[in-house]
């Protein structure tokens, strides 16, 4: 068999078709490409083109995963689970997770720093549940203590402040003060904070 075109995709500009005796046969990326030294002319047995039919099955995981990685930061537990559901062989899995790692696109001490940064932008949250959500991601516990420790930005008492102000006019909460007291404490809030901060919030 012999190898008859390399031909760059219409729609994916980083992956090219390879033609073995003139029909498609699979595609690999760039950098695969070039790394597997492959040309037009070149003679292919049927264990050569099982082996990169493999290759090329294994590239479209790793393309899959790079860009998954870049979307936003994951944890590396997250990166494992899409590998799963991508059907990654264990020694797959296992290679692309530390290419990621090499390159800091999988970082978990970076991934908890990211998550509690965003939480506490977007939605003001107790140190509680922040631990409960970066356990949730399988972040080492370590590195969540290490994590929470240096969140000084903002503490538990002044994001409870922050969600009271907010709350507090709506309407479900406004009749009803004890559904928010409830609401804050599924938040992971201490009963006593909670009851201090409304208290401060209503003589401000």
């Amino acid at each position: 068999m012999k190898l008859t075109r390399i031909v760059q995709q219409e729609k994916q500009k980083d992956r090219y078709s390879i033609f073995v005796d003139g029909k498609y046969s699979f595609s690999l990326s760039e950098n695969a490409l070039l790394d597997a030294g492959l040309a037009v002319g070149q003679e292919l047995s049927q264990e050569d083109v099982k082996h990169w039919k493999q290759a090329s099955a294994d590239d479209k995981v790793m393309g899959s995963a790079l860009r998954y990685a870049a979307m936003r930061l994951r944890s590396v537990w997250e990166m494992e689970q899409y590998l799963k559901r991508k059907n990654a062989s264990p020694a797959l899995a296992e290679k692309i997770l530390n290419k990621l790692i090499n390159i800091n696109l999988l970082n978990d001490e970076a991934f908890a720093k990211a998550w509690v940064a965003n939480r506490r932008l977007l939605r003001p949250t107790s140190k509680r549940k922040l631990q409960q959500e970066l356990k949730a991601k399988r972040v080492p516990e370590e590195v969540i203590n290490i994590t929470l420790a240096e969140d000084e930005v903002v503490n538990d008492r002044t994001a409870l402040r922050e969600m009271i102000a907010k709350k507090r006019n709506l309407s479900r909460y406004k009749a009803n003060p004890m559904k928010l007291m409830q609401y804050l404490a599924r938040q992971g809030f201490n009963y006593d904070d909670i009851k201090q901060a409304m208290n401060s919030v209503d003589e401000a």
